[in-house]
């Protein structure tokens, strides 16, 4: 049985070896004659799934190793009796975590600490739920936005969109849907945008069409978001180098690419294809996962700066400026070489662990050191 895989799918073939034959090839590059004679057919995100991809081939099984599944035509698939998995939730914490270290960026820029100030979340599902908890942990107030789960849990703590326009953030973690009861297609679009209170932050890393491009160009030089942090773009890998000029923190869509979460996704769809072919899983990721890379952080906290240790802990793991600056060097290049840069910054980000594989160690026993381990617990991290 032949499987063909996106090349970046972390422990493909390790997973999937006993499976069948693997056969590896970037995502960008599958083509109707490189899948033909495919069983399975395992991606990421880049790689449209759709009749033109498909039609005459021997594929009975698509699996895709993300959260979000808008690059695949799931009608067509169900038209064509192919079975589908992908994998929810996989790296919701990896999200969680970015959007803590934006935050915490953001605040050292602003001279503010987080402690006390509001953020609207759009969208508490699996990534939403854990932004939330830690903001929560931060000391900070959130303030909730989910049609779907309001219809269906008839909870009041999911509040109206315009509740959340005066918030000192904003971001955004929904799907991508451009019909339906709940459209997300340009939901921050110039009407959202306007009705945003002036120097309230827009964080997306969502899906880049969530937010029209365009629009938040255009409302970020008039003041409304007072700041955008965006780590995913319409019309990825070619965007528009002004907004990257323009936004305070800009990413390669990198916000879920933790390598645990990218593990999940394998292990996720590893299962789902083993359910398919009636096959019992017999590989655990355990046994490849290599050490982490930060396995211990010593800090003392410093109460006169009492976010200040906070942050040296979150950044040292997650370094969300380490990637703002690698992206900032696309703006340099020759049109035709931005898209392939942003591709190339993707398949080869650097390993990057989750809180939870990292111990930090604090030294002092008085309530400063105490409020910072509550907080670096309530964040993921291990607190010595």
């Amino acid at each position: 049985m032949l499987i063909v895989a996106d090349q970046n799918i972390v422990f493909v073939q390790e997973a999937f070896r006993a499976l069948g034959e693997v056969r590896l090839m970037r995502g960008r590059e599958m083509t109707p004659a490189a899948v033909r004679d495919a069983t399975l057919l395992l991606v990421r995100s880049v790689t449209p799934v759709n009749r033109a991809l498909l039609e005459g081939s021997a594929v009975r099984f698509v699996a895709t190793a993300t959260i979000g599944f808008d690059h695949v035509d799931t009608e067509y698939l169900r038209e064509a009796d192919v079975a589908f998995a992908a994998a929810p939730g996989s790296n919701a914490n990896s999200v969680s975590e970015y959007i803590t270290a934006a935050l915490l960026v953001l605040a050292r820029r602003q001279g503010k600490p987080l402690e006390g100030r509001t953020i609207g979340i759009v969208g508490a599902g699996n990534v939403g739920s854990r932004v939330a908890a830690k903001v929560r942990a931060l000391g900070m107030r959130e303030r909730l936005n989910d049609p779907p789960l309001r219809r269906s849990t008839g909870d009041a703590k999911y509040r109206p969109l315009d509740e959340l326009m005066d918030c000192d953030f904003i971001t955004l973690h929904v799907p991508l849907e451009k019909s339906g009861p709940d459209p997300t297609w340009h939901l921050a679009g110039a009407d959202f945008l306007a009705r945003m209170r002036p120097g309230t932050v827009l964080l997306n890393s969502s899906r880049g069409a969530v937010a029209d491009n365009g629009a938040l160009l255009q409302a970020l030089h008039a003041g409304r978001p007072g700041a955008a942090v965006l780590d995913v773009w319409e019309g990825e890998p070619r965007i528009r180098p002004p907004l990257l000029a323009e936004a305070a923190l800009a990413t390669p869509h990198v916000a879920g690419y933790s390598f645990d979460g990218k593990v999940n996704g394998t292990e996720m769809i590893y299962r789902a294809a083993c359910a398919f072919l009636g096959r019992k899983p017999d590989w655990a990721p355990a046994s490849c996962m290599p050490p982490p890379l930060i396995p211990e952080i010593e800090l003392r906290p410093r109460p006169a700066e009492p976010e200040e240790a906070l942050r040296e802990a979150v950044l040292r793991v997650c370094p969300v400026e380490r990637d703002d600056a690698a992206l900032r060097r696309l703006g340099g290049l020759p049109p035709a070489d931005q898209g392939p840069y942003f591709d190339r910054l993707r398949a080869e980000y650097p390993v990057r662990r989750e809180f939870q594989n990292t111990a930090v160690r604090l030294r002092g026993t008085d309530s400063a050191a105490s409020a910072l381990a509550d907080k670096l617990k309530g964040i993921g991290f291990n607190v010595a």
